[in-house]
């Protein structure tokens, strides 16, 4: 039992450091070309990759076995995938440091928590509440701009990130209930074929060149490779740990994501948005040890 809660921690721990590294590279690459251009190139690399390993998984055989209710779940998925996905990478693109987008992004965690209570019936005690009450205040020092007015209150991106973290919950709550049926690999697959076929119906509808420059091709590829290795790592998780713990262990992904942007793009957060940011890591580091049972006192004999 030990063991697979300990294998559900190291595949979180990957996911989160190659996702760390999808912000990088994404947000390189959209620096030089438009969002349907990239998601056209992006999600065929990764559909190639999740395409490859299930073959070589032979996973796919699934497929031909799927129940009613199973086609339903991956339809299901894969239209929250398009939502979450495109609002994801469209942060990305409006916020300029990635690691604001990355940090913002730690209200992803809270929403699991309060999902996990209410819908999967996971256990969150008081200091769980007060963990995810201070990731949530450290979101607002963030994205806080100094505006009077709700239009100019918030840094312009943060309504993408919140409604991101929504759908992104929603789709983790039915991976979640399902991947002991659904295999991590046919999951992946259908993220990854839903997101390409959406992504080319853009490519023609916004009527994109076809012209890709040898920077871009290069930063999307490693980044699409690496979000392949990262979507892949999280449903693993999620067979050996709560949907909830692997999301905290994942929100770490900041940290990387702050040395990644300094190191490629010279950026850092404003000192209220590095304040706001390691108050979100700690937030979700209190949720996560809580969880731990380490705040619990031990009982006298």
């Amino acid at each position: 039992m030990k063991s697979n809660t300990y294998k559900g921690y190291v595949f979180a721990l990957v996911a989160t450091l190659a996702f760390s590294n999808v912000y990088i590279f994404s947000k390189a690459a959209l620096n030089e070309i438009p969002l349907a251009q990239f998601g056209s190139l992006w999600y065929f690399i990764v559909s190639v990759s999740c395409m490859a390993f299930a073959l070589f998984n032979k996973k796919l055989k699934q497929v031909a076995h799927l129940t009613r209710k199973q086609v339903i779940i991956l339809l299901t998925l894969g239209l929250l995938e398009i939502a979450t996905t495109t609002l994801f990478f469209l942060s990305i693109h409006i916020i300029p440091d990635p690691s604001v987008t990355s940090f913002l992004g730690n209200i992803y965690p809270v929403m699991v928590m309060l999902g996990g209570i209410f819908i999967l019936h996971e256990r969150f005690g008081p200091i769980e509440i007060l963990g995810g009450f201070l990731a949530l205040a450290g979101a607002f020092a963030i994205s806080y701009s100094g505006g009077t007015t709700l239009e100019t209150l918030f840094i312009k991106g943060t309504g993408v990130v919140f409604f991101n973290a929504i759908f992104a919950t929603t789709a983790t709550l039915v991976v979640k209930a399902h991947v002991q049926k659904l295999s991590p690999e046919l999951l992946n697959l259908n993220r990854a074929v839903w997101l390409f076929t959406f992504s080319i119906i853009m490519f023609f509808v916004m009527d994109e060149s076809t012209v890709f420059s040898a920077e871009a091709i290069k930063n999307t590829a490693i980044g699409a490779v690496l979000e392949f290795i990262a979507i892949l790592t999280v449903y693993y998780s999620f067979r050996y740990i709560e949907a909830s713990r692997s999301s905290i262990v994942q929100s770490m992904k900041g940290i990387f994501v702050l040395l990644g942007a300094f190191l490629f793009f010279g950026t850092l957060p404003l000192r209220h948005q590095l304040i706001g940011g390691f108050l979100t890591v700690l937030g979700v580091l209190i949720m996560a040890l809580a969880q731990a049972g380490v705040f619990r006192t031990k009982k006298k004999a």
